[in-house]
């Protein structure tokens, strides 16, 4: 089968070859992949970010963004069986670990993911517990499918602290996730929803995704439109995707007195912060980490198969195996969202 591998431990040093499905042991499952989305953190594997340096031994294939369908199971796996369209939570947990005992499995301290620890999803077929498997509808087409994993991120970051219901949200970077973010906010009641970005492509689906702003901090002051559109206060909830130390300013700068932080997307470098301006101002920071197993999943299933939320918009291209790295140019010259690797072209 064609794989999609991280080869080299240099920037780039990806490439297609040939591998070898792996027969499911116990407990696992063997997953005929339909789609596999490129993802930021494919990204920094790609660029050899320090963190994954530290952390992978390759070769790897890479790649957790998967949907597909089992074709064997290993010894004691009831469910999921053979036939059922499935799509991948990233988080292999342990079970055993204080966070896992306490409903906190996405927060594992034993954590693993395919794509780094395992092969991934990059794959005509990928090998995996089977306990981190979702089944899905038959009906659910496989390239949304492939993206309930990243679009359980936004449901969490929607859902937790006060929530989004009845209030004013900043999303403040437009890359799949906080894009996802925009329809989701919407779809669980935000009153009103920002969406600020530098990418102009980002910003077109940004407004496609609903949101009743959108603002290129580029080209426009992002504090003056968020005064004018919440009558000098400030938004109430800022959700941070960027990564940026600008991004993480910008989320608390307008955000109102008494406010939701919500931190997704991490600085890369230690960042200083004035804490005796966010003690004045009162926010509150929450970090999300991944989804709530299995919880925000289930939202995040019945927002898409009530049609509340439409995915589609986020997926800019669709690539065959032997094109793979084609996807992760197109994300670095700014040119894609959303690229998803389908086996089958």
């Amino acid at each position: 089968m064609l794989t999609v591998c991280k080869l080299e431990p240099i920037e780039g040093g990806i490439g297609v070859r040939e591998g070898e499905p792996r027969a499911p042991e116990a407990g696992e499952i063997l997953i005929k992949v339909a789609a596999a989305g490129i993802c930021g953190t494919d990204m920094q594997i790609y660029l050899w970010a320090p963190r994954m340096r530290s952390r992978m031994t390759l070769p790897r294939v890479m790649g957790h963004e998967v949907s597909g369908v089992v074709v064997e199971v290993g010894d004691g796996v009831e469910k999921p069986a053979v036939g059922d369209h499935v799509s991948l939570e990233s988080h292999i947990f342990c079970g055993d670990c204080r966070p896992c005992s306490i409903g906190k499995a996405h927060l594992c301290n034993n954590i693993r993911y395919p794509g780094i620890d395992i092969d991934g999803g990059f794959a005509e077929y990928i090998t995996v517990p089977h306990q981190i498997a979702w089944v899905n509808p038959p009906e659910m087409a496989h390239n949304i499918a492939a993206m309930m994993e990243p679009f359980g991120i936004s449901v969490h970051a929607s859902q937790f602290g006060s929530g989004v219901a009845g209030q004013s949200v900043l999303i403040n970077g437009c890359g799949p996730i906080g894009l996802m973010n925009v329809a989701t906010a919407k779809a669980l009641g935000a009153t009103l929803v920002i969406a600020c970005d530098l990418n102009p492509l980002r910003l077109a689906i940004a407004d496609t995704m609903g949101a009743d702003r959108v603002v290129n901090a580029a080209e426009e002051d992002l504090a003056a439109v968020v005064q004018q559109m919440t009558v000098g206060e400030g938004v109430d909830v800022a959700i941070e995707y960027s990564g940026s130390d600008a991004g993480f300013r910008a989320s608390y700068e307008n955000v109102a007195k008494g406010g939701d932080v919500r931190l997704v997307g991490a600085p890369p470098e230690p960042i200083s912060v004035d804490f005796t301006q966010w003690l004045r101002k009162c926010p509150t920071l929450h970090n999300i980490h991944g989804r709530r197993i299995w919880d925000d999943w289930v939202t995040a299933s019945e927002l898409v198969l009530s049609g509340k939320v439409d995915l589609s918009p986020i997926m800019s291209h669709t690539l065959p195996l032997a094109e793979g790295l084609r996807g992760f140019e197109l994300i670095r010259a700014g040119e894609a969202v959303k690229p998803l690797i389908v086996p089958d072209g």
